[in-house]
């Protein structure tokens, strides 16, 4: 697994994700709020299949 996810991209990543969550656990959003768990660990691990997939890469100095 090649880094392919970026320093801004990571944070925003584990934001959305970490929010998602959250407003999962408390039953804000339901069950689909668990969804966060993709973008969580594609941010913790820096790649993102799905970039490979498409051949994007947003992390210019991975390392």
């Amino acid at each position: 697994m090649k880094c392919n996810v970026g320093s801004i991209d990571r944070i925003l990543r584990m934001v959305v994700g970490l929010a998602l969550i959250g407003l999962a656990a408390t039953g804000t959003i339901g069950v689909w709020g668990w969804i966060g768990i993709v973008p969580l660990v594609t941010g913790l691990f820096k790649f993102c299949p799905a970039y490979t997939l498409l051949g994007v890469n947003t992390g210019r100095n991975c390392g």
